[in-house]
């Protein structure tokens, strides 16, 4: 079964959709609608084995969802028919406000015998328009929603560590310098300190003997 779950939604309220097999995916499918941009565009969510292909447009948006085998080339043309099939009801100029499934007794049969179709023998004209299409886009993206729920105020969080932790080794460089810089004059005073001392012991030391000016020592040589 490569086509699961299709709908349209205006924003994230679902006018009609169909779904094959008996797994629930609508808390899925709710998490991938708040997701999505209120401009145009065109993407691939991944969630599990599952990939989540919509084409939002005009503040519609036409999602399905896809078994990971299917590609992405026949879900976009099912996307494309669904969107045109939807267009020819007139209804969306209608639709200003309207409550959740509101054309699901109209247009879900629609879903339905369109996804059965694509599941059973997608039309290869559609398939050939959909690639087309898709390479005529540049801005579809892979974008895993586990990611975008747990990993994107880690990511903020980690670029936040990285730059506070390269503040902190550039300052303790400095300090390090500082540090260095501090204990070499420490050290060329202690052992200045040192050769005075000494001189003078010896000095204390032959004074013994020879004077305190040493004469003693000269007039016995």
């Amino acid at each position: 079964m490569s086509l699961i779950h299709a709908l349209v939604a205006k924003g994230n309220t679902i006018l009609a959709e169909h779904q094959s097999g008996a797994r629930d995916f609508s808390n899925a499918v709710q998490t991938v609608l708040s997701k999505i941009p209120p401009n145009n565009s065109k993407l691939t969510y991944v969630w599990e084995q599952y990939l989540f292909h919509y084409v939002s447009e005009g503040g519609y948006i036409y999602l399905v969802m896809a078994d990971d085998e299917a590609g992405r080339r026949m879900p976009f043309a099912f996307l494309t028919e669904l969107q045109s099939k939807f267009n020819a009801l007139g209804q969306s100029s209608a639709l200003s406000s309207p409550p959740a499934y509101a054309l699901q007794g109209t247009f879900g049969p629609t879903i339905a015998q369109l996804m059965n179709q694509y599941n059973t023998n997608p039309p290869s004209d559609e398939l050939t328009r959909a690639q087309n299409e898709l390479a005529q886009v540049k801005d579809i993206m892979v974008q895993n929603v586990e990611q975008i729920l747990s990993r994107g105020e880690r990511i903020e969080l980690l670029v936040d560590k990285t730059d506070n932790m390269a503040s902190q080794a550039t300052a303790f460089r400095r300090g390090a310098r500082t540090v260095r810089r501090s204990m070499w004059w420490k050290n060329q005073k202690i052992l200045a300190l040192s050769v005075v001392v000494g001189l003078v012991l010896v000095w204390i030391i032959a004074a013994q003997f020879c004077g305190a000016g040493l004469n003693q020592c000269s007039s016995k040589s």
